[in-house]
């Protein structure tokens, strides 16, 4: 086990998560100052109306240059000079506001879009479904053409996943999912009725905590009651949720119950304390990866804390209800500023949530503390590899012959982590571990669970499921729990969290 670890939040150190920083972070703080005079706002280009020449009616050649060697009436920079000659003046300039930014303004981000489409061809959506526009217009486009009063957000908005692989491909660091994410909540909050049916299944669908905290009370009756026919056939004609799949079994005790029927934590140390953020589907629905966690951290001396908190908030990025996340994140904020104030760091087992705290946040709240959040925040089996030396206790580890079909999330990839658990079981004797690809497994969340997205994510996985099954081993392996549902729906594999696979290695 290595030294004892700093907790100063200086992001210089080895701590430093591995999410992309360029770009995004460039971004000014989202839900901005509102202006009230026009004089407090930012300069911007002014229009081809405040033109001397042509507001005139004086035409301008295409291509034409000016005395001064430059296209007439135009600045270097693209804008409209206010001067037809070489008098460019900026004491001249009349600035006005071309777009309504509203309370995000993306434009600087827009503009570092040169139209590549690598966003575009990265898309699972855009590859199988031929009416969805993709990611450049969804992001830039969106925000640098279709932003006038007389535009609404195109509806096709909500067809986006939120898988954010568009981020990973873009040259620019062009911030796609945050200008995806915040075109979503604006068409929800202003352009979606909210009677619909779609609206009601979207909102059921972003707020699964809510009911899995219900059915958590009598885990046996609610998943007899959502194993039946009729119930899968009901919520599909009258909610447009997919009878397809199955419904995710609710544990007989949650991760929560555990910890408080075995009295906390184990270990007792200041100097190294992680909080964990465990999230909705470790809590209800698999707290034996929750378990894990613990007892694999407990076993490197960690003294573990488990902090109050809500759902991290992933799903209702993906269906635009961004005022019940910022809800959500207001509370998750707090506990988990309060435990970096006590030395730690915070631990998600889940790839999704860890990428919502770290880049999600940031980008779309502006919530006290929010920055010292997204710093402290690694994945449960990155921040071991960063912290301890991995290979040396795997290489003595006893483990019986097994072979894992590994799948890397797209929110893991996202951070930097596509070939984690690869890499961290290689020194296991008789483990092996298998990449089966770079494809996305099509669910994305609560994606694959709409009706009429169910055909949609089931092709895009189709390639997972491929390489699953030409892989040497039958037991699926990932860190996302709704990848897991569609490892397992595609192939009737088991699946495993690399976790588990810590704790049967390391754990007596």
């Amino acid at each position: 086990m290595t030294d004892g670890h700093d907790h100063d939040g200086d992001p210089s150190d080895d701590r430093t998560p591995g999410v992309p920083r360029l770009g995004r972070d460039e971004q000014p703080a989202v839900y901005g100052p509102d202006y009230d005079d026009a004089a407090e706002r930012p300069v911007d280009p002014v229009s081809r109306a405040d033109c001397p020449t042509e507001a005139a009616g004086e035409p301008v050649a295409d291509g034409g240059e000016s005395a001064g060697g430059a296209p007439s009436g135009l600045q270097a920079d693209g804008g409209t000079a206010a001067t037809g000659g070489d008098d460019l003046d900026p004491a001249n300039y009349d600035a006005v506001d071309v777009f309504d930014g509203g309370a995000l303004d993306l434009r600087d981000g827009s503009d570092s879009c040169y139209k590549c489409t690598s966003c575009d061809t990265s898309c699972p959506v855009a590859e199988v479904d031929d009416s969805f526009p993709g990611p450049k217009f969804q992001g830039p486009e969106q925000w640098r053409l279709k932003r006038k009063e007389d535009h609404d957000i195109d509806a096709s908005i909500t067809d986006c996943s939120n898988c954010m692989r568009c981020d990973d491909a873009c040259p620019s660091s062009v911030p796609l999912s945050q200008m995806h994410n915040e075109a979503r909540g604006e068409f929800v909050a202003e352009q979606m009725a909210k009677l619909s049916t779609e609206y009601v299944r979207n909102r059921i669908l972003s707020n699964y905590r809510f009911f899995a905290a219900i059915a958590s009370k009598t885990p046996r009756l609610a998943n007899f009651v959502t194993g039946l026919g009729v119930t899968k056939w009901v919520g599909e004609k009258l909610l447009g949720i997919t009878s397809e799949r199955e419904f995710p079994d609710f544990a007989q005790q949650t991760f929560r119950e555990w910890w408080r029927d075995r009295g906390g934590a184990r270990v007792e140390n200041p100097d190294e304390r992680v909080a964990y953020f465990h999230g909705c589907y470790s809590n209800y629905n698999t707290p034996e990866v929750g378990k894990a966690m613990v007892r694999v951290y407990e076993s490197f001396g960690y003294e573990v804390m488990v902090p109050p908190q809500k759902c991290s908030g992933t799903p209702m990025f993906a269906n635009g209800m961004l005022d019940d996340a910022r809800r959500h994140a207001e509370t998750n904020v707090e506990s988990l500023v309060a435990a970096i104030g006590d030395g730690a760091d915070i631990i998600a087992s889940c790839t999704s949530c860890s990428l919502s705290l770290r880049q999600e946040y940031p980008e779309l709240f502006d919530l006290h503390g929010i920055d010292d959040v997204a710093e402290h925040t690694f994945e449960a089996l990155e921040y071991l590899r960063i912290h301890e030396d991995i290979d040396a206790a795997l290489a003595d580890a006893d483990v019986d012959e097994r072979a894992f079909a590994y799948h890397a999330p797209c929110h893991a990839r996202n951070q930097g982590l596509a070939r984690q658990a690869i890499e961290a079981f290689d020194a296991v004797e008789d483990v092996t571990v298998e990449d089966v690809g770079d494809s996305c497994s099509g669910i994305s969340g609560t994606y694959g669970w709409k009706a009429e997205k169910y055909d949609y994510s089931m092709e895009i996985g189709a390639e997972m499921f491929e390489h699953m099954e030409a892989a040497e081993g039958e037991v699926g392996m990932t860190e996302c729990p709704t990848c897991a549902m569609q490892m397992e729906h595609g192939t009737g594999y088991e699946v495993q969290h690399p976790l588990q696979l810590l704790e049967a290695a390391l754990v007596d």
